[in-house]
This record gives C-alpha cells, structure tokens and sequence, in this order.
C-alpha cells in the first residue's frame, strides 16, 4: 500500500492588493512583482499561490569537511587585504579575535583562497552524524504520487494478489497458499472429465463441485499468465455462497473453509477416479497430497483398544503449550498432565503414532475458546513458536520404542527438576511469614546490621565547631543544593511530557560528590544498629555468618548447575540423529489478526526460487522476512497470530527446489504454454481485456486538465539583480531563491551588524565596515550554536548558520551563506547598507563554481527550510492539540513526522525531538478515536457517518503510517487499544444489524490496511514573518507542555 499525500486547493477573492498583502503575511515574502506573478501563475487562487511560495523538497546532503571553529581558521591570508588598522587591532592578547579572523575568507579572492588551500595541511575529515543514521527500512513509501493504470499490471514474474470482495481474504489466503503448491497447481490445472460422466452426474453437490473446480481452473490460470498485479476470485466466490452464509455479513473462519475446500475438491476428483476404479479413495489424488493416517492405542476402563484414522487437516490446542513440539506432544499423548509442563507423559491414557504421513502436513491450530461467562468465543494470543523444519520421526508409529523410552526418562528427569526448583526456592524464598527473601541476602543484612555502629551523640557547641569546619573546608550539601546549577529536578514520572523535560535539559553539574559522607558508613549511618555488643560476639557472629552465608551460596550455585544440566538434557532428548530422518519443511503460514468474531487474514509463503518469505495479503505481494514472520506469526505481543501451518515433506520440498531451478517466470511460462486451448484462450482474452482498459484509461486522463506544477525556478525569484550568465540556470536560481529566502528571514539580524559598523565604515571605508560585520556576525552566531539546548529555546530556529555549524556543515557553505546575507538587497536601508551589500555582491560574483559545489549548498539549504517547516507543523499541531481541534492536529504532527524522519536520517541534530512528535500524535489518535467510536455507536444517522469519515480519512491511514518495522512499544499499545475499541462493538445487542455491517465492512481496513491505498490531505501551509515569531511561539508552547518558565528570546 502507498499512503499519498495531496495539498488541498483552495479560493480566494479581493482585490489584487489584498491579496498581495495577505501573501506578505503568509509567507514573508516582500517582494511584490515576484508574488504578483505567484498570483497569476495560481490564477488569483491564494492558497494555489501560498502553495507555489513555500512547496519544498529535501534530499540527501553530500559528506564534506565541516565547518570549522574559529579556532582552527589562524594564518588566513586575508590579514593582507584588510585594512592596516584592522590587522593590527587583531594582536595575539585578543586570541579570539585572532581565531575568528579567517571567518573573512569569503571577502578574499578566490585565486588567493586556492592558493592558501594548496599551502595549507590537509584538514582531517570530519565524521557527519549520516554515517551513523542509515536509512531505515519501512513498508510503504509515504510520498506517493496518485495510483496509475500502470500501477495495476504485474511486474514480471512477481506473483499476483488476489482482490478482496467484501471480507474474503480467508479465501485468498487459502487458495494461495494451496496456488504455490506446483503439484496441486498441475492436478487444478490438469482437472477433466470425460463427457458421459458429466452428462451422467445428476447431483446437485456433484454438479457444483464440477463447475468450482472449473472456476478454480480459471482462477488458477489466471495467476499464471495475467498481466494484471491482482486477480478477482468471484465467479469461484460465487459458487460458496451455498455453503456458507454470505460474505458481506460474516467473515469465514480459515479452517472451517480449507475443510470444505478440501471436501470438495476431494470429490470432484473421486468422480475421476471413479471412472477407472470405482470407491476406491485411495487413487485420489487429493487423498494421496494432503491425508494421512495415525493409530490410537490405549486403555479405556480397563480395556485396551487400537484403531487407525485418517486424518487431513490435523488440530492442535495451543493453549498452555510454548511451541509447536509440545502441541504435537500434548496430542498425541492424553492422560493426566503434570502440572509443571504441558508434555508430560503416562503409561495410561492413550497415545497416537502417525502410520502414514502426506507430503502436505496441515496444522491447525485452535486459537479460539469459548468464554462460559461471557457467553461468547475468545481468541488465545498467547505465543506459540513453531520453526523452520520440523522432524516428524518422534511421532511415527516405527519410532514407537525408542520414543516410549525417551518419555520415560523425560518424565524421570522432569520429576528430578522439580525436586531440585522446589529445593532451590526454599532457599531463594526464604521466611515462614506472607513476605520471603533470599536466604544469602538475609545473613548479609545480618551482618551489616551488627557490623553497624550506633550514632554518636554530640554536645551542642562540639556540633557547632564541627559545623564551623566543615563549611571552612568544603561546600555544604544545603548549600549546593540552594544553588540554581545545584537543584536536583525530580522526575515526574505521572505523565510522559515529564520526560521529555528531562529528555530535553541541559545536563547540570552534579553535586554528588559534595554529599558524599567523610567518614565511613559505619560511622556516620543512621539505619538500625546493635545497642550493645561487644568485639567477641562480633567477632563470633560475624564468623558463623559468614560461613553459613559461603555454604548456602555454594548450595544455591549447585543446585542452578544441577537444573542447567537438567534442562540441557530435556532440550537435547529427540536431537539424536535417528530421530531426524523425515524433515518436513514450513511452506506456509496462515495469519489472522483481530478477536475471535472479527479480524483480517493474510499468508506467509516461502518463494523456493527468490530463497524468501512472501507475503501475500489480499491484492498486495511483498518480499518479507522470517524475522517478519515471527513477529505477526508467532503471537503474544499483538492480535496477530498463526492460524493455520502448512508443512512439506522434504521429498516435496527438494522436488520442488529441482523443477524451479530454472526462473519462476520461465516455469510459469512453460505451465501457460502445457495448459489446454480453452484455458490459454482465456488468458489472452483477460490480458486483452487490460490493454483496453489501459487504452480507456489514458483517453480519459488525456482529456484532463493538467494541474499546474511550480517548479523550483518559479516558485521563488533570484532576488539579485545583477546576475550573471553563469547564475541563470534552474539550479542556480533554485539555489538562490532559497538562500535568499533564508537571508531575509535573518535580516533584522544582518542589519543590526552593519549598524554596529559606523566606526569602521566612516574611518577605513567599506570593505573594512563588512569585514567587521562578518566577523561580529559569525562570531556571535558561533558562541549561539555552541549553547546547550533547552526545552523552551531552539537556537537552530533563530539562523540558518546556527543549523549549519550545529550540524558540521562544510565551511565553504558556511562562508558563502554569511556572505550572502550581506548581499541581501532588503538592506537597502540607507547609504552605509547599500554599499556593504554591492561590494558583498561582488565578492559572491568572484567566488565559482570550483570554492563551492552548489548541489551542496542546495541541499543544505533545502534541509533548513525543510527543518524550519517541520517546526511550524509541530509548533501548529501541540497549538491545536491544545485548543481540543484534535482533527487538525493530527495532520500536521502526522506531516511533522513524516518529513522530521527525513532530516534525522541524516543526523540527529538534522531535526526535532521525534519522540515529543510521537507521544503527541499517539494522544491525539487516541482522542479521536475516542471521538470516533463515540459517534458510531450513536446510532444517529449523520453522527455514525462523521465517525466512519474521521476512521477512513484520519485514524486509518494514520496507524498504517506508524506501523511500520520500526514501530514503538507505545504506538503499538495505542494502536491495539484502538483496535480492541472496534472490536468490543462487535455482536452487541443494541446495534442494529445494519450497524453491525457498516462495522464488518470498518475492520479489516482498521486491522489491516496495507491493502488499499490511503490518501491523506496535506494541511495549509503557514510560515512566520520573523525568526523571532517562530521562536516566540517555540517558547510558549514548550512552556505549556513541559510547565517551565519562559526564556528570553536572544
């Protein structure tokens, strides 16, 4: 699935200069001729327009030297050109401005910067936060672009899903699973019979499983040779409807449908074999895939008894098992169980043996109880752990005695385990009252407590000379702690906002050390301690205890060796060698996620070609993993779980790896081509069938309007009036534009520098006046990003180079960015400011192509951009959160994320805290979810129908959005919780049928929508006029969430 995001359009009305105005506000943006042709490109449409101003793209930033401090700029050849007063005001007692002085090399020549680079070491590369932050494997890509008919044709030999027809994917995971089985695929495929034996059939259940076999030939046919990604299963759907009751009022449970499935492909072929051997099942080839037979001993009564049975799909109970061994255990052996473990086995009873297994072995497992007071099934989501190869010869009748023997000395060894936990408990729970404890750790608080000494009284005046002495020597503890750097912040634990206050301090001094005693604990300690004893008994208790503490450790270390061994010997039983002899290996698993009314169903399929797990979930195929498969596979920790194992023997399996040496595609090929003339016709009819639709879907969109797309050039101008022929291209102008953007969100600051040079501009001229403002510019946005953090203040906000230097960014980029914020033609607010930006100009105009790359600097421009955006998305979604429009909310901490995920892939301090994001979003999907069901379960016409639209256009996409490989503890708690709410609505007596299928049709795109694709709508874009707006509003909402005090903006 791909979840797409569009910016919504929007209108506009007014006069021309209204509009102009608003566009100002909005963006920032002063330039008027450059946003009235915004406004004509968007034909009047304001937000058309807004969206043109302010679109953005990020994209991977090169590695290259970082910038660097100061510090590391000395013997810089630029002291010569400077003018001679300067140069000697920069004496080596003022370090500082002596470090800083290459911060001028932009002002230099770039002749005499290469030349300087050529003489100069080699500076040692520094290690960006990109090499540590690689990118991170998710299930979808969010920024999709809408769906194309190309979209729906198949990808070579990829395998094809399967459509969903209203609740059905029970039957794609089944008939998919059955599907990539090549030799029951060949006996479908292969399915006829003669003409006088469907013209003698007269049955009207032998009538219909002929024409299911038929369709399910077609279907089959299909999946071999379609163009198409996906397939529509219905004429075969169709024919089911009979059996069981309709498919949009009930979901079909997986086993009960392979059951009938089976049932009815069993006799279709029997009236084939009857041709030839008539009633005798044992030619059919259904019988011979997937039966098989096992013996029942036992004694019932006092009698014995012995009788075989055929088995297809085998049930196992999971409840109370581990893993899939002691399911089998636990069948095939019935008596009294041993409490301790579930695969304790007795003399009496009775026990099955497998006489006969088939090269297809179906487990069943029964994750489903039925709840006595609650008067309706549940589903068991405890864990289950099943592997790879299971080794089928402990459970065969010609193993019998050797594995009778083995459960006896299984069962001697588990009966001495006991013993030896019990034994090993009585010591580490120790006591005759309701609390216990270790017995080691008793003799030790014994012998702390007589080894103690009692506090020593001391006289008044003696305690005030002590206290006089001790504030001589060293800092008192209270004293520390009444310092402003010495207040020890309790956490508050109550909510998760308090950790993120604590997440996002600055780490303090600690004043540990200062409250340290000076004396010994013996000394000093005030904890319970002996009135009177004296050194003999000390010395004589001190010693028992010690001793008998020695020996009940030695006691506790044997008997958790003992238990070590034990349950080595337990784990390795049945690994002899003898007892691996009929491997039979995972081919499928059936998956069901939801409660026992209700849930969604996909499959796991190991692709013998690729050597991998695929996921087939309903019209969707996508590579997997076992680490994947285990985690929706084995249970216990979400909803999902297996249902249903489909093993093969390694007969079937090496059969199957030999005929798929060859490409899948070429097997696949070869199939389409043995197929019978109407089969193949059927195939070119169906693909012809897509080229029309193609050929209609492209005539339909041909005659669509074209929807206007600004690109890079257009959506800013070069605010430079003197370009050159090398700064015209889209590149450079796209470059510009955001650079210039960013040298205007900072020029309150920029001009502040230049007035802080009237000295300099009216006694050494022009040049020297724009080298101090640089040097004073990047000096102090140096120490800016060289500040610690906090929760209310991001310094990265106030300017672009505080981002650049926080995040090493290559010097050439920083020199350049600084430059051209003095070559910003909105400073032209006097005769000092004009000069300084022409001769900034000019020096921009002598620096090519070989000082800076410029797809570099783009990019790092892009990220802040990007950055400052994802910030105003966060700043505006805690705003909303705030206000209760949790609505609103949501879709800008959503688009916060998604684009905050982007930067920090590249460096943690590319972005904002991901985790304050998560924990917002997480509360605001909970509370609409609240908001949501609250209104389905209404009842209200027009309320269920705003609850069923904030399910479909908000919650749903975004769970899929954060249920991705990497996905937290805590959002996958929330997304289960909101999971769980639906469900608990399902069967309730006071809603009406027709609510209840609204709901059917609600929860498999709630527990799995993976399936389809989801659109969600881009929210408006907003941006400050000021670095101090954003930083302001920065502040006070940091303020709100994390209840500390407001910092001043510097």
């Amino acid at each position: 699935m791909t979840a797409e995001l569009q910016a919504p359009g929007g209108g506009g009305g007014g006069d021309c200069q209204m509009l102009l105005n608003q566009l100002k506000e909005i963006t920032g943006i002063q330039d008027s001729a450059f946003l009235h042709a915004a406004l004509k490109a968007a034909n009047g449409d304001l937000m058309e327009a807004v969206t043109f101003l302010t679109e953005e793209h990020a994209q991977e930033p090169a590695q290259d030297t970082a910038a660097a401090e100061p510090s590391a700029w000395e013997g810089s050849a630029v002291g010569k050109q400077l003018p001679q007063n300067i140069t000697t005001a920069l004496t080596p007692n003022n370090k500082d401005d002596l470090r800083a002085v290459d911060a001028f090399r932009p002002l230099e020549s770039p002749k005499a910067q290469a030349a300087e680079r050529d003489a100069a070491e080699r500076p040692q590369e520094a290690h960006s936060a990109e090499n540590k932050n690689r990118s991170k494997r998710k299930r979808c890509e969010v920024w999709g672009e809408n769906p194309k008919h190309n979209d729906w044709r198949r990808v070579g030999d990829w395998p094809v899903g399967m459509k969903n027809i209203g609740n059905t994917c029970w039957f794609s995971a089944v008939i998919q699973s059955l599907f990539q089985l090549p030799e029951f695929r060949r006996l479908v495929l292969g399915y006829s019979l003669p003409q006088n034996v469907l013209e003698s059939c007269r049955s009207r259940t032998g009538k219909r499983n002929i024409a299911f076999m038929q369709e399910l030939q077609c279907l089959f046919a299909l999946m071999l040779g379609t163009r198409r990604k996906f397939v529509d299963p219905s004429a075969a759907l169709e024919l089911l409807r009979d059996a069981f009751r309709s498919a949009e009022e009930q979901q079909q449970d997986v086993s009960e449908f392979t059951h009938k499935l089976l049932d009815w492909l069993e006799d279709a072929f029997q009236l084939a074999v009857n041709v030839k051997s008539p009633g005798d099942k044992s030619e059919n080839p259904m019988v011979q895939l997937f039966y098989g037979t096992f013996l029942t001993e036992g004694v019932h009564e006092g009698n014995t008894f012995s009788k075989i049975e055929t088995f297809g799909q085998y049930p196992l109970q999971v409840n109370g098992y581990r893993n899939l061994n002691e399911c089998l255990e636990g069948a095939m052996v019935e008596g009294e169980m041993d409490e301790a473990t579930a695969s304790q086995s007795v003399k009496y009873g009775q026990e099955r043996w497998f006489t006969k297994l088939p090269p297809v072995l179906t487990f069943e497992l029964s994750r489903f109880e039925f709840n006595q007071s609650l008067g309706q099934p549940e589903k068991i989501h405890t864990k289950l752990e099943f592997p790879q190869t299971v080794y089928m010869d402990r459970y065969l009748y010609g193993s019998k005695e050797l594995i009778q023997m083995k459960r006896e000395e299984m069962k001697r060894l588990k009966e001495k385990m006991v013993v030896l936990q019990q034994k090993l408990e009585s010591y580490m729970k120790y006591g005759s009252g309701p609390a216990r404890f270790p017995l080691p750790d008793m003799l030790q608080y014994v012998l702390e407590f007589i080894a103690t000494k009692p506090a020593v009284v001391v006289s008044s005046a003696q305690g005030s000379q002590t206290t006089l002495l001790q504030s001589q020597t060293e800092p008192h503890a209270l004293d520390v702690l009444s310092q402003p750097n010495g207040i020890l912040e309790k956490k508050d634990a109550r909510t998760e906002d308090g950790a993120f206050f604590l997440a996002n301090s600055s780490p303090q001094q600690k004043p540990s050390a200062l409250l340290q005693p000076s004396g010994s604990p013996a000394e000093t300690s005030e904890r319970p301690a002996p009135h009177v004893v004296s050194e003999e008994e000390l010395n004589l208790v001190r010693t028992c205890l010690q001793r008998w503490r020695n020996e009940i450790e030695q006691d506790v270390q044997d008997l958790k060796e003992s238990i070590a061994r034990i349950d080595l010997s337990i784990e390795q039983m049945y690994c002899d060698p003898l007892l691996q002899q009929v491997p039979y290996r995972l081919h499928a698993v059936l998956v069901h996620e939801g409660q026992a009314n209700a849930g969604h169903y996909w499959a796991f399929i190991y692709d013998q070609p690729r050597k991998s797990w695929l996921k087939y979930n309903d019209i969707s195929v996508t590579e997997s993993s076992w680490e994947e498969l285990e985690r929706d596979s084995f249970g216990g920790s979400k909803n999902a779980s297996a249902y249903c194992l489909m093993y093969i023997s390694d007969k079937v399996s090496r059969f199957v790896a030999d005929e798929d040496d060859c490409s899948e595609a070429g097997q696949f090929q070869k199939e389409v081509e043995a197929l019978p003339p109407e089969l193949r016709h059927y195939i070119q009819e169906d693909n012809w069938r897509l080229e029309q639709e193609a050929e209609e879907w492209e005539e339909e969109q041909s005659c669509k309007i074209p929807q206007m797309e600004p690109s890079p050039a257009s959506e800013s101008q070069d605010l430079s009036s003197e370009s050159g022929p090398d700064q015209s291209s889209v590149c450079e102008q796209s470059v510009r534009s955001l650079s210039s953007e960013h040298a205007m969100i900072a020029k309150e600051q920029t001009a502040k520098a230049i007035a802080n040079t009237a000295d300099a501009y009216e006694k050494n001229g022009v040049e020297a006046a724009l080298c101090e403002a640089f040097h004073e510019e990047y000096s102090r946005l140096y120490l800016l990003a060289k500040e610690t953090p906090t929760p209310q203040n991001d310094a990265r906000l106030q300017h672009v180079l505080i981002y650049f230097l926080q995040n090493n960014a290559p010097q050439q980029v920083v020199e350049r960015t600084l430059l051209e914020q003095f070559a910003d033609k909105n400073l032209s607010y006097d005769e000092r400011s004009i000069s300084i930006m022409k001769v900034a100009r000019a020096k921009l105009r002598e620096i090519g192509p070989d000082d800076v790359d410029m797809e570099e600097y783009k990019r790092w421009h892009e990220d802040y951009s990007l950055f400052r955006k994802v910030s105003v998305y966060l700043l505006t979604g805690l705003e909303l959160y705030q206000n209760r429009k949790y609505q609103e909310s949501l879709t800008y901490l959503v688009y916060a994320y998604q684009s905050n995920t982007k930067l920090l892939m590249k460096g943690t301090n590319r972005g904002v805290n991901e985790s304050l994001i998560a924990l917002y979003r997480r509360k605001c999907l909970l509370k609409l979810n609240e908001v949501a069901a609250s209104l389905f379960v209404s009842r209200e016409e027009a309320r269920v129908a705003e609850g069923i639209s904030i399910l479909n256009e908000l919650i749903i996409p975004c769970m899929h959005l954060m249920n991705n490989f990497e996905i937290s503890k805590e959002d996958l708690d929330a997304i289960e919780v909101m999971r769980n709410r639906w469900c608990s609505y399902l069967g309730r007596e006071d809603m009406d049928a027709k609510l209840q299928m609204k709901l059917g049709e609600l929860l498999p795109r709630l527990l799995d929508c993976s399936t389809e694709v989801i659109v969600l709508k881009e929210p408006p874009k907003i941006r400050p006029n000021s670095p101090y707006d954003l930083c302001s509003r920065f502040a006070a909402v940091m303020e709100s969430i994390h209840g500390a005090s407001t910092v001043t903006v510097k």
